[in-house]
């Protein structure tokens, strides 16, 4: 009885596909990520050659937590660990935009997915990097409304 509306269901997220080597199964997956901080620096326009241009900035994003024994009574110190994140942006509209309203000390909230690559250094040593590729950015506020 339940057996047909599972087993579309299931179809929906994995599909089977048939090679001379075997059997190969296809998942889906999700690669996503939300972040909601501040901007730490005005973004920067970078285009390679052969490449499209991309926005760069960072965004910080914070952590706060309290220790000691009565956390639940508002004592002990408050602790906090700032993380950086190097958001990049490519979508024509989106880079364009970001590129002349982000700035520096901005709360923006951002959409994207997690990137990791390599590259080599100007001394010829290979880093490792992790970069948000952004793919919706929302502003929630400008850094000299907030200062006033």
């Amino acid at each position: 009885m339940f057996r047909r509306p599972v087993v579309q269901v299931l179809h929906q997220f994995v599909r089977h596909e048939s090679e001379i080597a075997g059997s190969l199964v296809l998942e889906r997956s999700l690669n996503r990520v939300q972040l909601l901080g501040r901007v730490g620096q005005d973004p920067v326009m970078r285009q390679v050659e052969g490449k499209n241009p991309v926005t760069i900035f960072s965004l910080a994003t914070n952590e706060m937590w309290r220790s000691g024994e009565n956390e639940t009574h508002q004592m002990g110190d408050v602790s906090q660990k700032t993380t950086w994140h190097r958001i990049s942006v490519f979508r024509p509209g989106l880079r364009d935009v970001a590129y002349q309203y982000v700035k520096k000390g901005s709360r923006i909230y951002v959409e994207g997915k997690v990137d990791y690559g390599e590259y080599m250094d100007k001394n010829n040593v290979r880093r490792q990097a992790t970069t948000i590729i952004a793919d919706n950015i929302i502003f929630l506020s400008d850094q000299t409304k907030e200062k006033a």
